[in-house]
């Protein structure tokens, strides 16, 4: 197992009383695989994800990567070292280039990067379908689906083996979502990458290789 997590709570306090969003929630996941956790607004999944992605902490609970508790490994150390985090927004700085939003992920990770870093930079969005030409333009004058692009290659530029995707797609229409699961599909399948995905599309989740569904902070293989 790359990722596990062990009986996560979290929750809302409001006086005496507890708004659990997550309750003893268990999961793990095996890298070369796609993943979906499929729920409703407020069920609970970007908690989930937020959680796994170390962007938060669970009020009990244990997640550990590598059978490595994220604790012991850090969350910062974890979230610039170990995994790629694609938000529905992009989270690009929109007056860089598409290229420099890229170089800038790989001069802050400690992983090992080739000394070229400008030139993987480049080979990574032509690999997830952005030219060179595009690559030199600011991402604000990019499309939508393009700008998820370079927020996937800025993903993988660390070289990690884990990505975490919130809503990647919903800004997108149908075609370019397709491409982009297209894409996250390929990473699992060829290139040994656990890819994780919270959405509330079903037709995503039919095509990823196993569906976990959360409904009111439990997590289960079947809806």
């Amino acid at each position: 197992m790359i990722l596990e997590a062990k009986n996560l709570n979290y929750y809302y306090q409001d006086g005496e009383s507890r708004r659990y969003i997550l309750k003893d929630t268990s999961v793990s996941f095996e890298q070369g695989k796609f993943y979906t956790i499929l729920g409703q607004s407020g069920s609970g999944k970007t908690t989930l994800l937020s959680l796994l992605s170390a962007m938060d902490k669970p009020h009990s609970g244990e997640v550990l990567f590598h059978e490595k508790n994220l604790i012991e490994i850090g969350y910062d150390s974890y979230r610039k070292n170990k995994i790629g985090i694609i938000f529905q927004n992009y989270n690009l700085i929109p007056t860089f280039t598409a290229v420099e939003n890229v170089l800038i992920a790989m001069s802050i990770t400690e992983n090992d990067i080739p000394k070229d870093q400008k030139t993987v930079a480049y080979n990574l969005l032509d690999y997830i379908g952005i030219s060179q030409e595009k690559a030199n333009r600011t991402v604000n004058k990019l499309s939508g689906g393009e700008q998820q692009r370079v927020a996937i290659a800025r993903a993988l530029s660390t070289n990690v083996e884990l990505i975490l995707a919130d809503e990647p797609t919903g800004n997108l229409d149908e075609e370019m979502e397709q491409e982009i699961i297209d894409i996250f599909k390929k990473l699992a399948h060829e290139h040994n990458k656990c890819v994780i995905m919270v959405t509330h599309s079903n037709d995503i989740a039919l095509q990823s290789d196993e569906v976990l569904y959360l409904k009111k902070g439990v997590l289960n293989k079947h809806e």
